[in-house]
């Protein structure tokens, strides 16, 4: 049986001083597509639209991994004295990445700023710094405890309810921006009690897209997190079989 193939970005540094420019990813997102029975491929900040075309060709999925923060100035917002910003060289790729596969309805998940990436590239808009634009808010990016986890509230019938199913949980957080208005077409699959977006998933019947804003790869992750890929492979098998039935 064929294993679906699985692309994923990577965070890009510029060259400083004597440090030359490199791409890094941590293990934990291709370990994850591994452990699930895909097989993921790294994809380089392409400049060349063209050459992210015909790797697209290539692929059954793409993971939009987390980093640093996206650059509001692109969506029409200003910037935020907070917001770390992403190498303009990897932002400008996962737009470009993201576009085309919303082009081709091809299935994604986006995780932390992969999630967040998903939902301003189809309409929707963040908050910049949580403590300021929500005061009342749980602490989402704890300083003094990295491996921080808060609960989470599920939405009946999505995708993390049936992962998760009936239970209290609690998940990792990392972040201090987050979904303010959602992107037409998606909905959210689950919050943190504050309100706070943590998930959400494509309406649409030719779409499977999913995002998760804590980390499910993470090693502070729990083992019920994994079925969180698990679910991506079972969407990027079933758009496979329609693909097949197309042609």
């Amino acid at each position: 049986m064929t294993k679906p193939v699985i692309g994923m970005n990577a965070d890009y540094r510029s060259a400083q001083a004597d440090k030359p420019a490199y791409s890094c990813l941590a293990a934990g997102y291709y370990e994850s597509i591994l452990s699930v029975g895909g097989i993921p491929v790294i994809l380089p900040p392409y400049e060349c639209e063209s050459d992210v075309d015909q790797v697209l060709d290539r692929l059954d999925g793409i993971l939009l991994v987390g980093g640093a923060d996206l650059d509001p100035r692109r969506d029409g917002w200003m910037l935020h004295p907070t917001v770390r910003l992403q190498d303009t060289r990897r932002e400008s790729f996962d737009r470009c990445l993201i576009r085309k596969v919303a082009d081709r309805r091809m299935p994604v998940f986006g995780i932390g700023a992969g999630m967040q990436l998903l939902n301003v590239s189809q309409g929707g808009n963040l908050f910049l710094h949580i403590p300021e634009d929500l005061p009342m808010a749980l602490p989402h990016l704890d300083p003094i405890d990295p491996a921080h986890r808060h609960t989470l509230e599920l939405v009946p019938g999505t995708i993390m309810e049936r992962v998760y199913g009936d239970g209290e949980l609690r998940v990792n957080s990392m972040h201090h921006m987050a979904i303010d208005e959602v992107a037409p077409g998606f909905k959210v699959s689950a919050t943190c009690p504050d309100g706070i977006v943590e998930a959400i998933e494509s309406a649409m019947s030719d779409w499977f897209a999913m995002g998760t804003q804590f980390h499910p790869e993470a090693s502070t992750a729990s083992a019920l997190d994994v079925r969180i890929f698990e679910e991506f492979l079972a969407g990027v098998a079933e758009f496979a079989d329609c693909a097949r039935l197309v042609a």
